[in-house]
């Protein structure tokens, strides 16, 4: 009966979708304030809907309900119930419940937190909302039914695909639909906009902190799910351009360009058609992602569907969603007013820069994810994009654009003077000769590109310095007001130095572990010891254990420096009987100044095991950085200035004169 709750509360979604794209679209044409005000009720009532459907579908998960077929292909009575409940969106239609869900809840939001918009403008945007959300629906009824049931109902489940069952893992999807989704917000924004023909700074700060928001869990998921391929495919590597990987990558770059975009339209009613084109770009990547994975085409841990009409199903809401988003902005876009102008040389000018470096970036990696694809289907021949390709391509232009984030925060707005800025920069270009210098006495030789790297990381850093240094007046007005001035800067100047801060330390990161990562392939068998580094890895014994549903074999290394214990890693591999899969589970000792890593593999017979030990300089530096991006747009979000719905300032009170002056 539960399940039959959902499935019903999924076509009352549909019908509310319907009412929303609809009736409030037409009042709003027509200025009748009964039509306008049905959005923001009907956009909670698909929220309340799609919710209910998702219980639905979570209690059949949990009650281990067989005769669901979408729970007995993904389920099993003995997994832990946290991989129960992850199990609802560990697949296709599941996790497609979850996208619409978090769709409707972002609708919700918007309904309760926007109604400091115009009110026909709100109702345009709930409507363009609704409109994505009938796609969905549509989709997930017509060829993704996630209720089907079976007859007769199976004893037992086939269970949860082994990699998926991980606490990273499990929490990596809801982050990235929270950030996929968000996207849509900027997207209804855009497209309302555009009906209106009308942006300016007022509609800027109204979606800097849709997209905001959308951006931190992006990043946050993003980074989630490079640290579930850390440790738990036992490869030893975060990152490998794969087209799954990609897929959310691009959004996350189009929205870094949005966000400094809608900065330029708020601070100067400048790059309004460039920033409504950002917006749909933005969505629309989310969309491509959402094919890529859930048609067939790919096939990885991360791709659920392999049925074509899916996929053609897809592809057809795509071509109506992007080309028709598109179409509109090639009617309208002409019609929006050019804004204000601005010199070359001045902090305008620099976003205008990150816009450009960023779109490019977006563009070698949608071209490099792409290609194969096209060309197989053109041609059917086989060829593969790999690292080398991104890595070649993309890297030089993330030297620009760190290079830019150092030099444009110390422009002034409008007009700035180079020269003044090149004046406080020595502080830093001194910093990043020492950075590297610093790079070369630690781990000695490398790739010059390593050492451009760490000196690029410590120019970001000497460049936030420097502007912290400006902003408070430090050495400019008395020490004993420093703080007194800090604080009253701006939450989102401090998000900003977080943020940069934050590409500064993952930058860090990267350069140190691909370049001074050592990695050792050995045949122990007990009782040997293996140097790696500076460190001695002694292995110690293999011994099975048993855990909630699987078997495995643990690995006992001791690890020490010059004598002195450092760590005992009990690396495993698992063997799960529902469905029958073997999984590696690395073993992982974080240092400050690099991680030891161990896999444990299979049996030579003669009572040696292979295995494969790493030192990982400055990894962890990673996901530091990353946190220190989600917590820079966390501080920036708080920013009340930033708030859609802000209290606006009292009105101050009239004095009662015997002249009436006109109201303003």
């Amino acid at each position: 009966m539960i399940p039959e709750i959902g499935h019903f509360a999924l076509i009352l979604a549909l019908c509310f979708a319907f009412l929303a794209a609809s009736l409030p679209l037409i009042g709003a044409a027509r200025g009748d304030t009964r039509l306008i005000g049905l959005a923001p009720p009907l956009a909670l009532g698909q929220f309340f809907f799609v919710s209910l459907a998702f219980a639905s579908l979570t209690y059949a998960y949990v009650t281990s309900d067989f005769s669901v077929a979408n729970v007995a292909s993904n389920s099993h009575s003995l997994k832990p119930m946290l991989y129960k409940i992850t199990g609802v969106w560990g697949n296709h239609e599941g996790s497609l419940v979850l996208w619409v869900m978090t769709l409707t809840l972002f609708g919700a939001l918007v309904a309760l937190f926007g109604r400091s918009l115009p009110s026909a403008f709100l109702a345009r945007t709930l409507s363009i909302q609704a409109m994505i959300a009938i796609g969905f629906l549509l989709f997930l009824l017509l060829t993704s039914n996630p209720f089907e049931r079976l007859v007769p109902a199976p004893f037992e489940g086939n269970g949860l695909n082994p990699l998926l069952q991980d606490p990273g893992l499990a929490f990596h999807p809801p982050l990235l639909y929270l950030g996929y989704v968000g996207l849509s917000v900027a997207f209804s924004f855009a497209i309302a906009a555009l009906i209106e023909g009308r942006i300016g700074p007022r509609w800027a700060r109204w979606v800097r902190p849709w997209v905001l928001v959308a951006w931190i869990f992006l990043g946050a998921g993003i980074a989630l799910g490079s640290w579930w391929a850390y440790y738990e495919l036992g490869w030893g590597g975060w990152w490998f351009w794969d087209p799954v990987e990609n897929a959310s990558f691009m959004p996350w770059l189009c929205a870094t360009a949005l966000l400094h975009s809608a900065i330029v339209v708020e601070k100067r009613d400048a790059l309004k058609r460039w920033t409504i084109l950002l917006a749909i770009l933005c969505f629309s990547l989310s969309l491509l992602g959402t094919f890529l994975v859930r048609s067939g085409i790919l096939t990885s841990v991360h791709a659920f569907a392999v049925d074509a009409e899916r996929g053609v199903f897809i592809l057809i809401f795509l071509f109506i969603a992007i080309g028709g988003s598109l179409a509109l902005y090639a009617w309208r876009a002409s019609s929006l007013e050019p804004g204000g102008m601005f010199s070359t040389v001045s902090r305008e000018g620099a976003l205008v820069l990150n816009n450009l470096l960023l779109s490019v970036a977006t563009a070698i990696v949608l071209m490099g994810t792409l290609y194969p694809l096209l060309l197989d289907a053109l041609t059917g021949a086989k060829v593969s994009v790999g690292p080398p390709f991104f890595e070649l391509s993309f890297i030089p232009l993330s030297v620009l654009l760190l290079i830019a984030l150092g030099v444009g925060p110390l422009l002034a707005w409008k007009r700035g003077n180079l020269g003044r800025a090149a004046k406080l920069l020595p502080p830093a270009v001194l910093l990043a000769i020492l950075g590297a210098g610093g790079a070369w006495l630690i781990w000695g030789a490398g790739p010059v590109m390593a050492f451009i790297g760490f000196a690029i990381a410590f120019w970001l850093i000497a460049a936030i310095l420097v502007d912290i240094a400006q902003k408070t007046k430090l050495g400019r007005a008395p020490l004993s007001t420093l703080f007194q001035r800090a604080g009253g800067l701006p939450r989102s100047i401090w998000g900003m130095w977080a943020a940069h801060l934050g590409m500064a330390v993952l930058v860090l990161g990267v350069t140190a572990s691909e370049t001074w990562t050592e990695e050792k392939l050995v045949i122990l068998t007990p009782g040997e010891t293996v140097e790696v580094g500076d460190f001695q890895f002694g292995f110690k014994a293999v011994d099975p254990v048993a855990g909630p549903n699987y078997t495995a074999i643990r690995g006992q290394f001791s690890v020490s420096r010059n004598g002195r214990h450092v760590a005992d890693l009990w690396p495993e591999q698992r063997t799960y009987s529902s469905p029958h899969m073997e999984t590696t589970e690395a073993a992982i000792y974080p240092l400050f100044m690099g991680d030891l890593y161990v896999v444990v593999g299979d049996p030579d017979g003669i009572g040696g095991w292979s295995a494969r030990l790493y030192y990982k300089p400055l990894i962890s530096f990673i996901w530091a950085g990353v946190l220190l991006m989600v917590l820079g747009g966390a501080l920036s979000l708080s920013d009340r200035r930033l708030r859609v719905g802000a209290p606006h300032p009292k009105a101050r009170p009239v004095p009662n004169v015997a002249v009436h002056q006109p109201a303003e």
